[in-house]
């Protein structure tokens, strides 16, 4: 009788596996994209008042582009939630009810945040205000003027979002997770044309015009599945619209109470010496880098599967794909910390010093990378977590968690900024993560018994071979620094060495300690290499 069912899962497992392995390329390549964008920023702008203003404004619209309609924001997340569940079958056009339901929600995305986009397009200058502290009215002045610019993509952000969740939906996973890189690419166009300017002019349009194109390549695959745009004002009679509301207002909300505390460390930075908020960013983004990567990876495609098992009521799938991709985060998660905290100044000297970005811009990257790396594990068990959560229809329990979460990121602030500088922000960042992952992960029992026994005993494990392998790594660098001159070959070549000594050691020891994780790993890659042997005899 079990067999169908085990089955079931299995080929699940093994869908996902693919789905996460062909995200984690597509995600690789529009990881490296944001890379590139940083670079040629950082070359023009280096760590100014100019770029801090970019930072400050762009934080705006990012909110909308990136937090509520990116991948895993509520638009998508909500639209996931709903189409997947009331889709009958994705190989054919939707149907009336479906196209419906959909032209309503953009209709409805569409006035809200047109309202917001004209907001900040009239009103910059007190929008900024309200983010900027201190008599500092230089910074304001170019913020407000690169606001307005910017402003179109709130708009854009909303639809955008929506389209992610069609996308994800159909199980298209191709363009939600390479089109963002095209914010990317319209930045480094312009700036590569233009050669920058003075007051980020060049610098915001670039950013629009890469709004733009992520529109772009959506739509056209968006309408060909089968949803062409045709406004809809069915929004009371709708129940199917009501459900997504009832999933995305809770959920909008707490995105917005954690961003939040993006605007507070805004707040709290801008007093700060110039350049400490791009820094900031510049190590948010470089930690984004790998963990990006690694989240979206796992769960994009873990999304819609815990939606369908809750719908299903299938705990046992629930639990059991719950506590494999947990783990297998954990487990990954580990090896990029130890990694950063090793390398990270001399990947920043590597990719980032140059032009107007100097030496003493890398040592402050530097230094806000290190307290932001030790929020990896509490951060990918949040998300996690709240994944879990929206699957069961409850964005209410993140909300009022995050809500908790703003307040002692104020508390920490206050008592952190003074004696630490920019490095207080990200220490206090670090420990709110903790907090939120901490409720969350207590609150959830509550929807479901996970069971954590054996994923705490492979922690422990996973905790000892990264100590290992970090002290390990530190003696590598340290020896190699000691004898060979700095310069750019020769820091490559030590970013390399570090990089694959610490690698076979993570890995070594994780088969000596038999690491679950590891171990379906090494499985997974002998089967395929037996079947590829066969295949050729």
């Amino acid at each position: 009788m079990n067999e169908p069912a085990n089955e079931a899962k299995n080929n699940d497992g093994q869908g996902l596996l693919k789905a996460a392995s062909f995200i984690a390329i597509i995600i690789l390549l529009s990881k490296i994209a944001g890379f590139l964008r940083d670079i040629v920023i950082a070359n023009y702008y280096g760590a100014s008042v100019v770029s801090d203003a970019y930072f400050y404004a762009y934080q705006i619209p990012a909110l909308v582009l990136v937090i509520l309609g990116g991948v895993g924001g509520p638009f998508h997340s909500a639209t996931v939630a709903v189409f997947s569940r009331i889709v009958k079958d994705f190989t054919t056009k939707p149907d009336e009810n479906v196209k419906k339901l959909f032209n309503t929600f953009e209709t409805f995305s569409i006035i809200l945040f047109l309202i917001l986009t004209l907001i900040c397009f009239f009103f910059p200058h007190q929008v900024m205000q309200l983010i900027i502290n201190g008599d500092n009215p230089e910074l304001l002045g170019y913020a407000s003027n690169l606001l307005k610019i910017m402003s179109p993509i709130i708009l854009i952000g909303a639809v955008i979002g929506l389209y992610y969740g069609i996308l994800v939906t159909y199980k298209r996973f191709l363009l939600p997770n390479i089109s963002p890189s095209m914010l990317s690419v319209g930045v480094i166009i312009v700036l590569l044309i233009t050669k920058g300017d003075k007051t980020g002019f060049y610098l915001a349009v670039g950013t629009l015009f890469g709004a733009i194109l992520q529109f772009l390549l959506q739509a056209p695959v968006v309408r060909k599945i089968g949803y062409s745009f045709k406004p809809s004002f069915d929004f009371f009679k709708n129940k199917n619209f009501n459900e997504i509301l009832e999933l995305l207002f809770p959920a909008f909300l707490s995105s917005t109470i954690g961003q939040l505390g993006v605007y507070v460390d805004m707040f709290f930075s801008s007093n700060l010496k110039e350049g400490a908020w791009t820094a900031f960013g510049y190590a948010n983004r470089i930690f984004q880098f790998p963990v990006g990567l690694l989240l979206t990876a796992i769960l994009v495609p873990l999304f819609p599967l815990f939606s369908r098992l809750v719908g299903q009521k299938d705990i046992d799938g629930v639990r059991h794909y719950y506590k494999k991709g947990i783990g297998t985060l954990i487990y990954a998660g580990a090896f990029l910390m130890v990694c950063i905290f090793v390398v990270r100044t001399d990947a920043i000297r590597l990719a980032l010093q140059r032009g107007a970005f100097d030496y003493d811009a890398t040592i402050l990257v530097s230094d806000i990378l290190f307290f932001i790396t030790l929020s990896i594990i509490p951060y990918v068990v949040r998300d996690s977590a709240t994944r879990l959560f929206y699957s069961y229809g409850d964005s209410k329990t993140p909300f009022l968690i995050a809500i908790g979460c703003i307040i002692l990121k104020i508390f920490l602030n206050l008592l952190l900024v003074k004696p630490m500088g920019i490095n207080g922000i990200a220490l206090s960042t670090t420990l709110v993560t903790l907090f939120n992952a901490s409720m969350l992960t207590i609150l959830l029992k509550r929807k479901i018994s996970i069971g954590y026994k054996s994923l705490i005993s492979n922690c422990f494990k996973i905790l000892v071979v990264a100590a290992i392998t970090f002290l390990i790594g530190s003696f590598v660098s340290n020896i190699y620094s000691k004898f060979i001159e700095w310069n750019f070959i020769m820091g490559l070549i030590k970013l390399l060495l570090v990089g694959i000594i610490m690698t076979i050691s993570y890995f070594s020891l994780s088969h000596i300690l038999k690491i679950e994780y590891m171990e379906e790993l090494i499985s997974k890659i002998k089967n395929k290499f037996n079947r590829a042997s066969k295949n050729e005899i």
